[in-house]
């Protein structure tokens, strides 16, 4: 993805909470940002981005009949979603350390606590777009690579019995996917 400014991008609120969507949607109206759709659950949010063009997309952890893990799990995984590079932030009440886990190993780019500021997610869209890090592509993971460190190698039990296919994203996105074979 092409580096944009916060105001430049079209975010995709997926949240179960009605006034939880309103209240982001309204931080993103006052950060400058124009193009905001919104979904209830992962499912209304596949079906969002058939018709929306993404460039960013803040998830909630706990909907239904899809959650956040799940949504993510799915469009990280289908090889032909044009999205699947989409950055994903999950902003959630649940931020204990094996929900973050669990979230980092689905393939969210950044994760966020609640109850959030304006300034803080201005902060974590912002570290999104300048600190952008490269796609990993391996048998149970796609997503961004989730060592942050830029060391090239590490010894012991931190060491990669493989080493990593890395994936590079289209340089800009097209035009929302209309095809019938775009699943998650």
């Amino acid at each position: 993805m092409k580096i944009k400014l916060i105001e430049q991008l079209n975010v995709l609120i997926v949240e179960g909470d009605r006034h939880m969507r309103m209240l982001i949607r309204e931080m993103l109206f006052a950060l400058g940002v124009k193009d905001v759709a919104v979904a209830s659950d992962g499912k209304a949010a596949v079906e969002e981005m058939q018709v929306f063009r993404s460039d960013l997309v803040l998830v909630d952890l706990k909907m239904e009949p899809i959650g956040g893990l799940e949504f993510v799990r799915r469009l990280r995984a289908d090889t032909k979603n044009p999205y699947r590079f989409v950055p994903v932030i999950m902003i959630t009440a649940y931020a204990d350390l094996d929900t973050v886990a669990m979230a980092r190993d689905v393939g969210i780019t950044e994760f966020m606590a609640k109850p959030i500021s304006a300034t803080i997610l201005q902060q974590r869209i912002e570290r999104v777009l300048k600190d952008s890090r490269r796609f990993v592509e391996a048998p149970e993971f796609t997503g961004p690579d989730r060592r942050r460190s830029k060391k090239t190698a590490l010894g012991g039990k931190e060491r990669r019995e493989i080493p990593p296919k890395f994936v590079d994203p289209p340089e800009d996105l097209p035009a929302a996917p209309k095809s019938p074979e775009t699943k998650l």
